[in-house]
């Protein structure tokens, strides 16, 4: 039996990425001692999962992360490098990943080290605490991948390269190792050298394919067969009337116009919508001025049971997260993703390249192409072939059972 620290963010859809929770729920089945280290908002939702969870007090990951900065009136350059640093801030400042460095360090001297870290793919704390501890990093949703060439960056973005070797030197410097767990070319990230666990085929990265390290395992996934009863909400819509999703994930669910837009796009397509607005607080007020705007018979949720309902739908809306990205390839479905932030442009290029959905902005929501590209993507049969293959090549590559498999080789 093995030890397993596996290690994430404090938001629930660090816990995804297609298959993160799910492996350790399979090494726990398995009989290895599992236990899931982030911080404390986190911890009901895993002990649900019947896993082990412990608080620490920093993960090294700053969220809520700042206000956006007033860019008006900013020259366009300086906007970019104020995003850009924005960015860096959230997986890279130094004062917070050096306390949650300090905080893995504290619970090593309690309980002892585990036979490895299981990592989220963006908490530096992890890599940092992995070459202090000598164990081996696996890093769970993210490949690994050779940094770009200096000369394909902007000038912008090699201040950025720049700015992220500094930090990460001085937190090697403070914490005396050499940093074996970051890549130091032009574009510096959190690289595994044993294991980074993909949930998705080769052939989804498309031409990246070529700059992914070899360490990188591709382990695709499979839709979870449903173990409890459906829903009553959802035995009550007739077997026959198709449904169609609408999300925007856990953490981007206060874009109102948004699910009204898409609702209004599935109703006109003669799909009965499904809109889920996650746990995230919205005002009685707020929340009735959504439902008058929402076509009649859209069933509006907090959150929808994914195994019982995507058999169901034959499109979805989404923010293009990578776990409910993961979860409609899985399903074979149709797609239309509009991202809001972060890696989401990532998975909406990336939809679009597999030919198994749109990828949307927000003005194309704004100008009314919603309604369009759901009817488009219904008429057409050759997406839904194509969907259904990615899932059939998805489902082929063994998923979270292989994924298991793969971080047991790592330590044994």
């Amino acid at each position: 039996m093995a030890r397993f620290w596996f290690v994430s963010a404090p938001l629930y859809s660090h816990t995804d990425w297609g298959g993160f929770l799910k492996t350790a729920e399979t090494l726990r089945a398995c009989g290895h001692d599992v236990l899931w280290l982030s911080e404390s908002p986190l911890g009901r939702a895993i002990t649900q999962q019947g896993l082990a969870f412990r608080a620490i007090r920093e993960t090294g990951w700053l969220w809520p992360p700042p206000p956006p900065p007033d860019l008006s009136g900013i020259p366009p350059q300086e906007a970019v490098a104020l995003r850009y640093k924005r960015a860096l801030d959230t997986w890279l400042s130094e004062d917070l990943v050096a306390e949650a460095v300090e905080a893995f360090l504290d619970l090593e001297d309690e309980i002892g080290a585990p036979d490895a870290i299981v990592s989220d793919p963006f908490l530096s704390a992890s890599a940092i605490a992995a070459e202090i501890f000598d164990l081996p990093l696996i890093i769970c949703g993210w490949p690994a991948q050779a940094t770009l060439d200096a000369g394909n960056l902007f000038p912008v973005q090699r201040d950025l390269s720049s700015d992220s070797q500094r930090r990460i030197q001085r937190l090697c410097d403070r914490f005396e190792i050499d940093g074996r767990n970051f890549s130091r070319g032009s574009t510096p990230s959190i690289v595994s050298e044993e294991l980074h666990i993909t949930y998705f085929t080769p052939g989804w990265y498309g031409a990246e394919l070529a700059s992914i390290l070899p360490q990188t395992q591709f382990v695709g996934g499979a839709p979870t067969p449903p173990t409890d009863p459906p829903p009553q909400w959802l035995t009550d819509i007739p077997p026959d009337k198709g449904l169609g999703l609408v999300t925007l994930g856990t953490i981007f669910t206060g874009d109102l116009g948004f699910y009204s837009w898409a609702a209004q796009a599935v109703a006109s397509a003669g799909l009965v919508p499904v809109v889920t607005l996650g746990w995230n607080p919205i005002s009685a007020e707020k929340k009735a001025e959504l439902k008058r705007a929402l076509p009649a018979g859209t069933r509006l949720l907090n959150w929808a049971p994914y195994d019982w309902v995507l058999p169901r739908c034959r499109v979805i809306i989404h923010h293009g997260g990578m776990g409910t990205t993961h979860s409609a390839v899985v399903a074979g479905l149709r797609q239309i993703v509009v991202p809001h932030a972060a890696d989401q442009r990532i998975q909406g290029r990336r939809v679009a390249e597999a030919k198994v959905g749109l990828h949307l902005t927000a003005h194309d929501v704004r100008q009314g192409q919603l309604r369009e590209g759901v009817q488009a993507l219904l008429e057409a049969d050759w997406v839904e072939e194509k969907a259904r293959g990615l899932a059939r090549a998805m489902a082929g590559l063994g998923g979270v059972a292989r994924a298991a498999e793969l971080v047991e080789g790592v330590v044994g």
